[in-house]
């Protein structure tokens, strides 16, 4: 049974463009399976629209001769000097992109020869590859979409929750309505705290299962991502990855892990390069109005799935079980909120005393929201968000509680 993903429409919309449309993110999260239901769905509609998995190795040698190889395989569209702009170009679905030995010529050549004939869909398994071979711009011929692990809605419709992922659709529609499935929605949050989203992961409904699908999504990471990043030291940076997993949605202290692991801060840059590239970290940038400020102060890290997290942490108890709700409830607001914003005007604000504000999502530094996380119920004002009011009173504050009992429509409806 296939379940759509919330970014397929906007992909949908984008296939009738003439730039190439680029599927990427961590491995795992249902690129392939997505680029086929895509071309399934142009199969159906009778267009033209080939498949092919650059894993194969006879293809992925073709093509790395020359990019007019690609016709090997699929039909070739006229050349442009051979016929007007087509209405019904060829559709070329192509899996794992970056495995290709040079991604930006091939796309760059196709595109120059053939824009108005021939559409080309691809996956590529990490922004790592991709950032380090698309060495020419494709500005204009391409644009990027980032899979990414499931949201909460989707992890309910993966798990064959459809009452219960209508039932959270209309909270977040109707901001006054009481959920008669409250109960039911607090177990399933709380189990994808603790599991995240992988998709495999939430297919799965036996939670034993669950721990089993994360450990092998754990080995696959070591095999694949790592190793052919071309990572030193493997044992060090595995060391590196436990320790940044255990300050989930703390401060990043470069100095601080390199003395811990053995290694400089140029590798310590390096290995968290790496993690970012391959959709399994992000650092969150403080605000400041002072550009020097936000460039020099240190990061925020986020792990961008719980589950891997926890994983590699092998603390996969129960949620209510644990000491870690915080980072856990508030490693799944910085998601939230980066479903619902560009990620990158997500920052977080601290003071030399200590005073912070946990998220601030603003485009410039007079406009926006603020986000407070609080495990407790309790909504008194702290001492940050009094603070953050004397500099910024223009920008509202939101507090967000784990309290179900007081606050579990405002973490729903976020």
């Amino acid at each position: 049974m296939y379940f759509s993903r919330n970014i397929e429409n906007q992909i949908i919309r984008h296939l009738s463009r003439k730039e190439y449309t680029i599927i990427i993110g961590a491995r795992q999260t249902g690129k392939s399976t997505l680029l086929n239901e895509l071309y399934k769905q142009k199969k159906s509609s009778n267009e033209q629209a080939f498949y092919l998995t650059l894993e194969d190795p006879q293809i992925l040698q073709s093509i790395n001769q020359h990019a007019e190889n690609l016709f090997r395989f699929i039909l070739r569209p006229p050349y442009p000097e051979e016929k007007d702009i087509s209405d019904s170009p060829v559709f070329a679905f192509i899996d794992e992109i970056q495995y290709a030995s040079n991604p930006t010529n091939f796309l760059k050549y196709l595109f120059d020869r053939y824009q108005a004939n021939l559409k080309i869909v691809a996956t590529g398994s990490s922004a790592f590859y991709i950032d380090n071979r698309f060495k020419d711009s494709l500005a204009g011929r391409k644009r990027i979409f980032n899979l990414h692990t499931l949201s909460f809605d989707e992890y309910l419709a993966f798990n064959n929750q459809q009452e219960l992922y209508q039932e959270l659709r209309f909270i977040r529609t109707q901001k006054e309505y009481i959920s008669p499935n409250r109960n039911a929605i607090v177990q399933k949050f709380e189990e994808y705290l603790v599991f995240g989203g992988y998709p495999a992961v939430a297919l799965e409904k036996e939670l034993k299962e669950k721990t089993e699908i994360l450990k092998e999504l754990r080995i696959s990471f070591l095999k694949r991502d790592v190793m052919e990043s071309g990572v030193q030291l493997q044992d060090k940076f595995f060391k590196m990855l436990a320790i940044i997993s255990d300050q989930n949605a703390n401060i990043l202290n470069k100095n601080e892990i390199a003395t811990t692991v053995g290694i400089d801060n140029k590798t310590v840059d390096n290995y968290l390069f790496v993690l970012e590239k391959c959709f399994h970290i992000r650092l969150v940038k403080p605000f400041y109005s002072n550009i020097r400020k936000e460039l020099t102060k240190m990061p925020k890290i986020f792990l961008l799935d719980n589950g891997f997290r926890n994983s590699i942490l092998n603390r996969l108890e129960a949620f209510e079980y644990r000491n870690d709700k915080g980072s856990l409830f508030e490693a799944y607001v910085f998601k939230r909120l980066s479903e619902i914003y560009d990620i990158d005007s997500i920052r977080y604000w601290r003071t030399t005393d200590q005073k912070e504000i946990d998220f601030v999502v603003s485009s410039d530094f007079r406009t926006g929201e603020a986000f407070e996380i609080k495990i407790s119920g309790n909504k008194s004002i702290t001492s940050g968000i009094k603070t953050f009011r004397e500099y910024y009173s223009e920008i509202p504050v939101k507090l967000l509680s784990l309290n179900y009992s007081d606050t579990f429509s405002d973490i729903l409806k976020l």
